[in-house]
């Protein structure tokens, strides 16, 4: 039986879900804490780090965030994009120092476990990563929480634009591959816990599943961006699992 044959054997399509990670699945246990590693990263590759350390950089893509940060320097993205190979290899140096010392740098957020766990159980859904980090660091996150064996899909990630709408459409292109499937953009759910998210969702055609874990933004920020959906958080099992399957 083939990917398609044995999905629909629920009666229900496939939908692919399209996971944030930054104020979605965790957090850093201390506010701009990701800026231990990033300013360190950016004076080493560029000499300077900008003005990232006034920045608030919720859902910006880290490509997008060095961007900004580095824009008063007079660095354009095609330089940025030069040094990109570079700009890797300095931020997982700067990250392993700065998650390595015995403390606690990232935290799952409630509920988080449980649900990743009832999706992957359920045939309908499947589970990618769509964030604004960098491949590598992204993938490191989730293994620091024990999470990372919830993500068997391809991704997308935050050294592949500075533009975080054009994320959900280079996940689609490579899940399509790996399942064989023809899938729609109606059946990707993209969530997250910015704007930004809504916005990439809504840009591809995808879903919006708004989550109020986010520091930075508000229910009322998120419901004004018209997520299909939105929960406070996702401690509620039973409904986080009924709103995925309305969507």
């Amino acid at each position: 039986m083939d990917n398609q044959a044995s999905l629909d054997t629920c009666n229900e399509t496939p939908r692919i879900l399209l996971w944030d990670i930054d104020g979605t699945l965790l957090r850093s246990a201390r506010t701009g804490a990701f800026k231990d590693y990033t300013i360190p990263m950016l004076e080493g590759v560029f000499g300077t780090s900008g003005r990232l350390a006034e920045m608030k950089v919720s859902g910006m893509t880290d490509l997008q965030i060095v961007a900004e940060a580095l824009r008063p320097e007079g660095f354009t993205h095609q330089h940025i994009r030069e040094r990109l190979d570079h700009l890797r290899e300095r931020y997982m140096e700067e990250m392993h120092k700065a998650t390595s010392n015995g403390e606690e740098f990232f935290q799952v957020l409630p509920g988080v476990r449980e649900v990743l766990q009832a999706v992957a159980d359920h045939p309908r859904f499947q589970s990618a990563l769509l964030t604004g980090n960098i491949e590598p660091a992204a993938y490191l996150k989730v293994e620091l929480v024990g999470l990372s064996e919830f993500f068997p899909l391809p991704g997308a990630f935050g050294d592949e634009s500075h533009d975080r709408r054009d994320l959900p459409a280079l996940a689609a292109e490579r899940i399509r591959s790996q399942l064989k499937l023809d899938l729609q953009p109606h059946q990707f759910i993209v969530i997250g816990d910015t704007p930004n998210d809504i916005a990439s969702a809504h840009h591809f055609g995808a879903r919006a599943l708004a989550v109020g874990t986010g520091r930075l933004y508000t229910t009322e920020d998120l419901l004004e961006c018209s997520p299909e959906a939105f929960i406070p958080d996702l401690s509620n099992l039973e409904g986080v699992m009924q709103t995925l399957a309305s969507l």
